[in-house]
């Protein structure tokens, strides 16, 4: 099958690399036309790692466009309704609406949540949770009006379904989207938009490969490398895996965003390796 999703524009947050890109990428090589953003500099209080840089956001061009489709890609930071609202413009002034909608920029950061500084809670809530409210806000009028229906997708969390430990920021983010999204499924269900949240368990990005993620997941190294995290990743999941690749999310987003999915809205769709249950 191929052509699963012809025809059709996606709106993309944090597609400068990880997950965003490869959504990106995976969409294209289905027939979706993109509208790409990413806020292309760092955050002061995510110190574990680097977010996305404007070659990168370019590199995710070139590979969109290598596929034959069209992107348009903009510097903007979820967290600025008015930014934001103006990249999610310039893309439907190219291509006249957009039908999937993905919500996937985020950040984290590790600490016990009595000791996290009033900035860090700060700056997760803001991207993972009104970031997601900033998204939905610039796209769904135009959604409405365009009358074609579609699909919202938040990037959840395997930690927007239960707690764990050292990031209570994070994990209350991604509990809070998931209310979001049932609340939109109600209410865009007439117009015909669904609204669903995907829920990965570790997945394979600098989120993920960074000496902060390793220390926690091997607490007793002094200077714990990947390799030494590994078992700790694996022991979250049912599967012997100890990460899943940015690819096994897209397949869900490409699923969940096309037709083959049309009457699935209100859904959470882990993609956590049996995480969840065990």
């Amino acid at each position: 099958m191929s052509g699963r999703v012809e025809g059709k524009v996606a709106f993309i947050t944090g597609a400068a690399r990880g997950q965003g890109r490869s959504h990106a990428v995976r969409l294209a090589e289905e027939g979706a036309d993109i509208i790409a953003v990413d806020i292309c500099e760092n955050i002061e209080t995510v110190t574990s790692y680097s977010l996305g840089t404007d070659r990168e956001l370019q590199e995710t061009v070139a590979q969109v466009e290598a596929l034959g489709r069209r992107i348009v890609a903009v510097k903007a930071d979820v967290r600025d309704l008015v930014g934001l609202q103006k990249a999610f413009d310039s893309g439907v002034e190219q291509f006249g609406h957009v039908d999937i909608v993905v919500a996937n920029a985020g950040i984290v950061g590790f600490g016990r949540s009595w000791e996290l500084t009033a900035q860090q809670w700060q700056d997760v809530i803001d991207v993972n949770l009104t970031g997601v409210f900033n998204t939905v806000k610039v796209a769904i009028p135009s959604m409405i009006d365009a009358g074609r229906g579609g699909c919202i997708l938040f990037t959840s969390s395997l930690c927007g379904l239960k707690g764990m430990q050292e990031i209570g920021h994070y994990v209350a983010a991604k509990h809070g989207i998931v209310g979001l999204m049932r609340t939109l499924a109600n209410e865009l269900g007439p117009y015909r938009i669904r609204v669903n949240t995907i829920h990965p368990t570790h997945v394979d990005t600098p989120m993920l490969q960074n000496p902060d993620a390793y220390s926690k997941f091997s607490p007793e190294e002094p200077e714990p490398t990947m390799e030494m995290a590994i078992p700790g990743f694996m022991s979250n999941n049912i599967l012997p895996i100890p990460w899943v690749d940015p690819t096994d999310i897209s397949n869900a987003v490409l699923f969940l965003g096309s037709d083959e999915a049309r009457y699935v809205t209100g859904v959470t769709f882990p993609v956590d390796a049996g995480a969840y249950v065990k």
